[in-house]
C-alpha cells in the first residue's frame, strides 16, 4: 500500500528520502484517478525497500499541490534527492510507471 502524504509530512517523506520518490497526487472526485490508484499501490509493494511510493490527496494538502504546480490529475512526481527528476500527468499502464521508476534505481 501506497504511503499518505500529507503538507505536514511531505518535507521527510520526499524531501530527505535516501530512495527515489513515486508520488500520485489525486482526488476521490477523479475517474482516471480512480484508475491509476491500485497501480501504484501495486507498485508501492513491488518496491519496498527499492523506492518509497505515496499519494498525495490534493483536496486534503493544497500546499504540496500548489508547490509543484499541480492542474491535472491524476499527476504522478518522480522524485530522486529532493527534487524533481520526472512526471506523468493522466492515466497510463503500469509498465509505463514502473519504467519510469526504474530509470531512478
Amino acid at each position: 500500500m501506497a504511503l499518505e502524504i500529507t503538507d505536514s509530512n511531505f518535507e521527510e517523506l520526499v524531501l530527505k528520502a535516501d530512495k527515489p520518490v513515486l508520488i500520485d497526487f489525486w482526488a476521490e472526485w477523479c475517474g482516471p484517478c480512480r484508475m491509476v490508484g491500485p497501480i501504484v499501490d501495486e507498485i508501492a509493494k513491488e518496491y519496498d525497500g527499492k523506492a518509497v511510493v505515496g499519494k498525495v490527496n490534493v483536496d486534503n494538502n493544497p500546499e504540496i499541490s500548489v508547490r509543484f504546480g499541480i492542474r491535472n490529475i491524476p499527476a504522478l512526481l518522480y522524485f530522486k534527492n529532493g527534487e524533481i527528476v520526472d512526471k506523468q500527468v493522466g492515466a497510463v499502464p503500469k509498465s509505463v510507471l514502473a519504467e519510469k521508476l526504474d530509470k531512478q534505481l
